[in-house]
C-alpha cells in the first residue's frame, strides 16, 4: 500500500521552482468511510478551536487564511467545514466578489487591508488580493477599463505583474512582522472534475442556483489561469508565507488536508492563557466566596 498524503507534501515555500503540472489533483483516500472522515475532521476542528481560544486569550498573534481556486473547487464548503467547530468570536470570513465602485477607486490591496485580522483572531479570505494577478492577468483589460490604472503604467504588462507580486510579498512580510501568520491555499481541482461538478449543478434542481454560465465561459481560459497561478505562487511563496496546493478532486480529502495544515500552523504559535498574578488569585477567591455565600 502506498503512503498516504500529508499536507506537507503540498507545501510550496519558494525554496525551489514550482511546476503546477507536477502536482496531483487527487490522492489516495485518507479515510476509511464517511463516518471515519467525520471523526477525523471533527477531531482536527476541535483541536483548532482549543488552540484558537488560547490565541484569543493570549492576544498577540493572529492568522490570515487565503483561499484561491478555480470555480467549483470547493472553497465555500472547505472553509465552512475546516473551521466549523471554532468559536465564532475569534473567526471572521470575508468573501470577495467583483470590486464595487468605491473599491475600484483605491489601490488593489485596499479592500482586503480594511478587514485584516485583529490580534487573537483568525480571518479567512474567500478569494483575496491574489485575484489581482490571476483574473486580472487573464483579462488585462480590467486594468484600464474598470480599475482605471493610468495607461502609461500598463504599457508593459510583465512589469505590472512583477510590481504587484512585489507589493504582495512586501504586504505579507509586513503582516508577519506584526504577528500575523499568513497561510495561502490553492485548491487544485482538475478541469475534468470541474466539468463534472458543473454538470451536477445543472442536473440537480437544488443546485441550479449555484450554476453560473460565466464560469463555463472561463473554462476557455483554463491554461491561462494555470499559468497565472503557477507564476503567482512561484513569485510569492516564502518560508514565512507558504502556499499549500491541495488536491481538490476529492472534497473530503481536501478538507482533511486543509484542517491538518491549519492545526499545524496554529500549534507552532507560542501562545498560552495569560498567567494570573497572586494578587488576582486572591481577588478571584474573594469573588468566589461572595458568590457561593449568595447561594
Amino acid at each position: 500500500m502506498g503512503k498516504k498524503a500529508r499536507f506537507e507534501d503540498f507545501r510550496i515555500d519558494g525554496s525551489e521552482p514550482f511546476d503546477l503540472s507536477n502536482l496531483p489533483t487527487d490522492v489516495k483516500r485518507l479515510y476509511e468511510d464517511k463516518e471515519d472522515y467525520k471523526e477525523k475532521l471533527g477531531e482536527l476542528t476541535k483541536q483548532i478551536d482549543l488552540r484558537q481560544q488560547e490565541m484569543y486569550a493570549h492576544d498577540r498573534y493572529s492568522m490570515l487564511l487565503l483561499f484561491q481556486a478555480m470555480d467549483a473547487a470547493g472553497k465555500d464548503g472547505t472553509i465552512r467545514r475546516a473551521i466549523s467547530g471554532v468559536d465564532p468570536h475569534g473567526v471572521r470570513v470575508h468573501s470577495f466578489k467583483s470590486p464595487n465602485h468605491t473599491e475600484l477607486d483605491h489601490d488593489f490591496l485596499w479592500r482586503t487591508s480594511k478587514v485584516l485580522p485583529r490580534r487573537g483572531h483568525i480571518t479567512v479570505f474567500n478569494r483575496s488580493y491574489y485575484e489581482e494577478v490571476l483574473i486580472v492577468r487573464v483579462h488585462p483589460e480590467i486594468l484600464t477599463k474598470y480599475q482605471r490604472v493610468p495607461e502609461d503604467l500598463t504599457e508593459d504588462l510583465s512589469q505590472v505583474w512583477e510590481g504587484r507580486y512585489q507589493s504582495i510579498r512586501e504586504h505579507e512580510i509586513h503582516l508577519a512582522r506584526n504577528g500575523t501568520r499568513v497561510m495561502k491555499f490553492f485548491l487544485n481541482v482538475s478541469k475534468e472534475e470541474q466539468c463534472r461538478r458543473f454538470v451536477d449543478r445543472i442536473d440537480r434542481p437544488e443546485k441550479n442556483w449555484k450554476f453560473n454560465e460565466g464560469d463555463v465561459k472561463e473554462r476557455a481560459f483554463w491554461d491561462d489561469y494555470m499559468e497565472a497561478y503557477e507564476d503567482a505562487i512561484n513569485a510569492t511563496a516564502t518560508k514565512g508565507s507558504p502556499w499549500y496546493c491541495i488536491p481538490a478532486d476529492n472534497k473530503m480529502n481536501m478538507r482533511l488536508l486543509v484542517a491538518a495544515a491549519i492545526l499545524n500552523e496554529i500549534n507552532s504559535l507560542d501562545v498560552c492563557y495569560p498567567e494570573v498574578s497572586e494578587e488576582r488569585k486572591r481577588s478571584l477567591a474573594e469573588f468566589r466566596k461572595d458568590l457561593v455565600g449568595d447561594d
